[in-house]
């Protein structure tokens, strides 16, 4: 989600629900302790450059249970964040805390804000020759995924 679409969607919503992807939400006193710029310059195992750019919320919860951060008091905190963020329509990552700190996408769905979880990806498939979909390799009764991305020789594993 964009901060744009996400602007849009504080704008109706009445309260602020995060649901975490355990199904659980994230308890109502939260706070947002951070509205950050992220960007990452890195290198793909196949050998190429990219730049990913993000605005960072961050989600904490504290020991006040009777606070409860309202949309209109989030969308202010968005406003201040230009001086950071710029005018430029970003994806939206949230920072959550669990076992460790975790990041998120965000969905809506009805009138709650679904974390969604990130998975990690090979950005290089062509010149590591991965196929499109993982192998399954039957092994007696058990059947496992063929994990191995990189042909011999290709470079980039």
């Amino acid at each position: 989600m964009t901060l744009s679409e996400f602007k849009k969607h504080l704008s109706v919503v009445k309260e602020l629900n995060f649901l975490q992807p355990n199904g659980e939400f994230v308890p109502l006193h939260f706070h947002i302790t951070e509205v950050g710029l992220i960007t990452k310059n890195f290198l793909d195992c196949g050998g190429d450059v990219h730049t990913d750019k993000l605005a960072n919320l961050q989600i904490w919860v504290a020991d006040d249970v009777h606070h409860r951060l309202e949309p209109n008091g989030l969308l202010k905190i968005i406003e201040l964040s230009n001086k950071v963020l710029g005018n430029e329509d970003l994806e939206i990552e949230v920072e959550y805390q669990t076992e460790t700190i975790g990041k998120y996408k965000i969905e809506k769905q009805g009138v709650n804000f679904v974390l969604v979880s990130k998975q990690t990806d090979c950005l290089a498939k062509i010149k590591c020759n991965i196929p499109q979909s993982k192998q399954k390799i039957k092994l007696g009764g058990l059947t496992s995924v063929n994990e191995s991305c990189c042909t011999s020789g290709s470079g980039c594993c």
